[in-house]
């Protein structure tokens, strides 16, 4: 009899001691990914509350078992709360834009680009636009090779971490168009936007994956086409940077 209680004894008081550094692996972990997660944008309140459950994770003495979610729950953020984040994230990414445009205005000034080329933000975000005829021959789709160099500096300028949604478009005047090639002005600038794209995307730092093209052809003016002046102004190829923060 009295073996059997000794043995029942030992069942009842088996070690338990690897529970300790389990725990401690489980609250690096939370730490691990609280910290992927405030590097997904930057924010300072993001960071605050970043610091908050770092601060009773490692100095209340508490695990991860007492806090099923990362954030307790009175600390859930008010509407009010919510949107100052929205806003504060806004104003964070558009300043990043203007520091984007502020490197390509200047190499638009260096080279002495100002009359083919202008820069502006936008609410769909930062908008880049460059005459055809500083890429284009009329009427074709075939970026001219003595200006090929002008899209390869361009992409250098786009590469960014993270990186950004960009569209490319193309735009012409109101002025018919029928070759062998291309039956209407959309066709062409389809393709004027899609072979632009793809010399940028020579740039290895580049994922296409974030690139898209689409052409407009005289439906999108930005001048009237009653004048020279005016047509030449619609015809255009467009890079538009997208804001990273949605309206949602």
């Amino acid at each position: 009899m009295k073996k059997r209680r000794k043995k029942h004894d030992a069942e009842e008081h088996t070690d338990e001691s690897w529970l300790i550094p389990y725990a401690d692996l489980l609250t690096l972990l939370l730490a691990l990914f609280i910290v992927l997660f405030s590097m997904s944008t930057i924010n300072a309140e993001k960071f605050a509350r970043m610091a908050e459950v770092f601060s009773i994770e490692f100095k209340s003495g508490t695990g991860v078992f007492e806090y099923p979610s990362p954030l307790p729950s009175n600390k859930m953020l008010s509407p009010d709360e919510v949107e100052k984040t929205n806003v504060a994230n806004e104003d964070f990414d558009m300043e990043e834009l203007r520091q984007i445009q502020g490197k390509i205005n200047r190499y638009i000034q260096e080279n002495n680009l100002t009359e083919t080329f202008e820069t502006f933000l936008t609410e769909e975000g930062l908008m880049v636009r460059i005459r055809d005829y500083v890429l284009f021959d009329s009427g074709s789709a075939e970026v001219d090779e003595e200006h090929r160099e002008i899209a390869r500096e361009i992409s250098n300028l786009l590469v960014m971490n993270p990186p950004r949604n960009i569209i490319i478009s193309g735009h012409t005047d109101n002025v018919p168009i029928s070759t062998v090639d291309f039956s209407s002005n959309w066709e062409l600038s389809v393709m004027r936007a899609v072979n632009f794209m793809k010399i940028m995307l020579e740039n290895e730092e580049l994922d296409p994956a974030w690139f898209s093209a689409k052409g407009y052809g005289e439906f999108s003016p930005v001048a009237s086409n009653d004048t020279a002046e005016g047509r030449a102004k619609n015809r255009r190829v467009e890079i538009l940077i997208l804001p990273r923060v949605s309206e949602e």
